[in-house]
């Protein structure tokens, strides 16, 4: 797949680099480009994939400059707006861009995990949720970088993946764990 990861930090920077390894084509999408990076439109404009994972304060400014540009493209809303009612932003690009296919995904766990997904007990899950159309580029992402999807349902199903980084906020900041942890579904 043709990837633009919008963002560079740990964890657009994280996925990206693993997706590349993966064999995926990837372009970092930043503001101010460096020579392994791109601009955010140029990124945009050579993918079919679009990773969201800029900062939740800076997401108003990247869809108002960039939303048109998204239309058409799988675009991963992976911010987390943290502090505030709502952790996501599917809304806001949903009607930035209304032809984009929006899912939610990659918010529920730190980087770390994305890093090095495997534990004692075996991979660790990735929750997300999205529409049907979604499922098989998702899952072919998820599985790239070594964890195993699990989708909860389509997008009326946000609050439940946003429910799961809120506890993974309250065990590693509230209580105390380390940032490597992740979850698994027991069945």
């Amino acid at each position: 797949m043709r990837i633009a990861a919008i963002g560079k930090g740990n964890i657009g920077g994280t996925l990206g680099t693993r997706w590349a390894a993966a064999g995926h084509e990837v372009r970092f999408g930043v503001r101010d480009p460096g020579p392994e990076e791109h601009g955010v439109g140029g990124a945009i404009e050579a993918s079919e994939v679009v990773l969201l994972a800029v900062p939740g304060g800076a997401v108003d400014d990247v869809l108002t400059e960039h939303g048109e540009a998204l239309g058409g493209r799988l675009v991963i809303d992976a911010t987390n707006a943290v502090g505030a009612d709502r952790m996501s932003h599917v809304e806001e690009i949903a009607s930035a861009a209304p032809t984009a296919t929006v899912v939610r995904a990659f918010n529920t766990v730190g980087w770390e995990v994305f890093d090095d997904p495997a534990f004692d007990a075996g991979s660790a899950d990735l929750f997300w949720c999205g529409p049907d159309e979604s499922v098989a580029a998702v899952e072919e992402l998820v599985r790239a970088i070594g964890m195993d999807p699990v989708r909860v349902g389509d997008l009326d199903r946000v609050n439940v993946v946003d429910g799961v980084a809120r506890l993974w906020f309250a065990l590693v900041f509230g209580g105390g764990r380390p940032r490597r942890l992740a979850f698994r579904v027991l069945d």
